[in-house]
């Protein structure tokens, strides 16, 4: 990745006219572009830390000095999140909140199976009736309205006595969905707005503390989950996860029947 991430800044260097910068080009350059001695500078960093980092050396650079490196090299916007994604850093100018997702409500109504749109702290803003009939304490009973609580999946698996029912084998189900929880999170998890649902949890739930404190992570693979419903007995379905390229930390999750 810092192979990467310094070939990518190579390249982009090369690439700036130093008059674009306020720089006389005195038309005896050996390179393309700026002199790593010139964006050293116009950073505020060492020349020897950016060879460095051009090099692919495993040298640290922090979210500042990526902000800066961005604007001077007049980095897009999807230029920007690849170099801040690359260095494996949040973007401090990234927008934290969430964006609503377009056709909610027919995205998962086209759906006959059991689907759910989760935002970025879990809860659900959009779901079917198959979804409301299968998850009784959480999706069903009257629709949300605009001063109810969120309808969020980590509150309903760890205080609501439904879902220990609900769910079979709830403490492995507990158990992975806290460690996907924690890989979705990522760096965010100490920003708001889910440091308070974190905080919140903890406070609430022994078992989320325990299992978040453990800090095992895992990806949201999807597979087989099982239910015992309290009116239709035994279920089983296969979970598949799709995650919205265009909205942050969105995704739709659909039970469907085994094969």
């Amino acid at each position: 990745m810092h192979s990467k991430l310094g070939e990518f800044i190579r390249l982009h260097r090369e690439r700036i006219q130093p008059q674009s910068v306020g720089l006389r080009s005195d038309g005896r350059r050996r390179t393309p572009g700026l002199r790593r001695e010139e964006l050293a500078q116009l950073c505020a960093v060492s020349p020897t830390w950016l060879t460095w980092l051009e090099q692919g050396r495993p040298v640290s650079a922090s979210a500042k000095v990526l902000d800066r490196l961005a604007d001077v090299m007049s980095l897009t916007a999807a230029e920007r999140a690849y170099l801040f994604k690359l260095a494996d850093r949040l973007d401090p100018r990234e927008p934290q909140r969430d964006v609503a997702v377009a056709n909610a409500d027919a995205i998962v109504g086209a759906i006959t199976a059991p689907a759910y749109l989760l935002d970025r702290q879990w809860n659900a803003i959009a779901w079917n009736d198959a979804a409301a009939e299968l998850f009784a304490g959480w999706l069903d009973g009257a629709p949300a309205g605009a001063g109810s609580a969120p309808r969020n999946l980590l509150r309903f698996m760890f205080l609501q006595p439904a879902a220990r029912v609900l769910i079979t084998d709830w403490e492995d189900r507990a158990h992975r969905l806290v460690a996907e929880f924690r890989a979705d999170c990522g760096k965010d998890a100490d920003r708001e707005p889910l440091a308070a649902l974190i905080d919140g949890l903890q406070r609430d739930s022994a078992d989320f503390a325990r299992l978040w404190n453990a800090q095992h992570v895992v990806s949201r693979d999807g597979g087989s989950r099982r239910f015992l419903h309290p009116q239709k007995g035994p279920l089983a379905f296969e979970q598949v996860t799709l995650n919205f390229a265009a909205t942050r930390g969105c995704k739709l999750v659909m039970l469907l029947p085994p094969a």
